[in-house]
């Protein structure tokens, strides 16, 4: 996983937690250790987004960079091969060019 991808994962991370300390909030009140955890949580992003910025730009495939194709080494099925369509480009079967 990319630096990038963690950091993402790190956010839905908390984002789900904040969602948690919100139903805390409301099962327990607005009470200094909740008010704290929420504060931490946002200490937490806070950080988070100053990494995701000192990390630098996202990698991408650039118009240089050609994109991988993976082919299997598997054989292809031989009745691709074998069955009664046309020759691409080689015309009819059977049949003599004009």
């Amino acid at each position: 996983m990319s630096l990038h991808e963690e950091i993402r994962t790190a956010e839905r991370s908390l984002d789900e937690l904040k969602r948690c300390a919100v139903r805390l909030e409301r099962e327990l009140g607005d009470r200094l250790d909740v008010r704290r955890i929420r504060s931490d949580i946002e200490h937490l992003r806070l950080s988070l987004s100053m990494l995701a910025g000192s990390a630098g730009p996202e990698e991408r495939a650039g118009p240089g960079t050609p994109e991988m194709i993976v082919v299997p080494d598997t054989p292809y099925d031989r009745r691709l091969w074998t069955s009664d369509a046309d020759d691409e480009g080689l015309g009819v079967r059977d049949h003599h060019a004009p």
